[in-house]
């Protein structure tokens, strides 16, 4: 089933953003699969449900980016149940990846409910922060056509959602992920990865003032 639902889903990211394409995927599938390894054995995990939502969790980010659609994991929920049905997948399987798919956006207001959303949460939340976080938001960011940084929108003065220079997103968004994680493996590799984010702007702060 797992290799049925992963052909059905790749088509769906062909010419996708390079932050959101299927390396991307692949990326938080193995994350996820880390955080599955390190959570402690005494609590049961259905790793299928885990990889099946991974797999699917963004299929519709290229219809929101189209501005086709307004919240990708509602309507990529709602796709991949039809996914999972096609391929045979039993009803509470299906019940349980959507809720996961639903509850992955960083944005979303839908609080993961399920050990299985939890994890799918943190690996994804995990490709966002690190050296590949950063290469991401410059990535997405280019694709916008946002500057890399404004020292006209300083962070304190931007009051943007996600930050209207791709420096201010670092701030805004990428160093508040490691509050957002559900579980200890996640926050441990969170914990990490941040720290390298926190070196990169210091690094990145004093080039553009010439200190470096």
């Amino acid at each position: 089933m797992l290799e049925a639902v992963r052909t059905r889903a790749r088509p769906y990211f062909e010419a996708a953003s390079p932050a959101h394409d299927w390396h991307h995927v692949e990326r938080v599938e193995t994350l996820a699969e880390t955080l599955v390894d390190r959570h402690p054995k005494s609590a049961s995990v259905d790793d299928r449900v885990v990889i099946l939502a991974v797999l699917l969790h963004d299929i519709g980010r290229q219809r929101e980016d189209r501005g086709e659609i307004d919240d990708h994991a509602t309507w990529g929920a709602t796709e991949a149940g039809r996914i999972l049905e096609e391929v045979g997948t039993d009803a509470g399987t299906i019940e349980r990846v959507q809720h996961c798919v639903r509850a992955h956006r960083y944005s979303n207001a839908i609080e993961p409910e399920t050990l299985e959303a939890k994890l799918v949460s943190d690996a994804d939340n995990l490709d966002a922060l690190g050296a590949v976080g950063i290469g991401r938001v410059f990535a997405y960011g280019g694709e916008l056509g946002q500057p890399i940084y404004d020292p006209d929108v300083p962070v304190v003065d931007d009051e943007s959602a996600a930050g209207r220079a791709q420096y201010n997103h670092l701030h805004k968004k990428i160093l508040d992920l490691p509050e957002r994680m559900y579980t200890d493996a996640g926050r441990a590799l969170a914990d990490d990865r941040v720290g390298f984010v926190r070196e990169y702007i210091e690094r990145f702060e004093r080039e553009i003032t010439g200190e470096q």
